[in-house]
């Protein structure tokens, strides 16, 4: 077990090892540049996977997201999409900083941090912060969220009331994406976390209005 990953049990505010991977699209991101105008999609795998710009027909969408990112990772990059001054900023992050068995008050404190210098440093630009989206144990893919849905629950009460602070729109993902029991609904993945195409869809229909606004 590495230092970072024992910090990161005790809830302490320490930075995780950056990944090959997280460099490699780091990298690639520093010269595709964010320009005004841009409507900007922030986060990890679960964005990484998406096709904005093909679901919502706009070519003015660019993809941010990194597979396994976390919160302090954003706001390590950060400078690549708000020195653009996009448009708009969708932001989906969190469900790895929980997985590593960040505390909710302190996953809280870093997400704001991170909102804050969004807002700082693009203060023109529209921010949405998305609910961390339901996952589905039943799949018993991901142990270390295992029994962590209350922790989700917990959480996204903190975005919504850090969103209202800051000045940002709140999204509720659970309606487009959960089940009746709260769990992210079986047609939408394949491993209880990432989504399918049906999922994709799902989610794009919920941020339709947003998009197009």
């Amino acid at each position: 077990m590495t230092i970072a990953i024992l910090f990161s049990f005790m809830g302490l505010n320490l930075c995780m090892a950056r990944s090959e991977y997280w460099h490699q699209r780091v990298s690639l991101f520093d010269k595709l540049p964010v320009v005004r105008g841009d409507i900007v999609f922030l986060g990890n795998s679960i964005t990484d996977g998406g096709e904005f710009s093909e679901l919502f027909g706009k070519e003015n969408i660019k993809n941010r997201g990194i597979n396994s990112d976390v919160i302090s990772g954003v706001k390590e990059r950060l400078r690549q999409v708000t020195d653009g001054n996009p448009a708009k900023i969708f932001l989906l992050i969190g469900i790895n900083d929980i997985s590593h068995n960040l505390l909710p008050e302190a996953l809280a404190a870093r997400y704001e941090e991170l909102v804050k210098e969004i807002r700082n440093q693009s203060p023109s630009t529209t921010l949405y912060i998305q609910s961390i989206m339901p996952i589905n144990n039943d799949f018993a893919r991901y142990k270390n969220l295992k029994g962590k849905e209350k922790v989700i629950v917990s959480v996204n009460k903190y975005l919504k009331e850090i969103a209202e602070r800051n000045g940002a729109i709140y999204i509720d993902l659970w309606p487009a994406l959960s089940d009746d029991s709260g769990k992210l609904r079986k047609e939408f993945t394949n491993d209880g976390l990432h989504l399918l195409g049906k999922g994709y869809k799902a989610w794009a229909a919920q941020l339709s209005e947003y998009v197009n606004d």
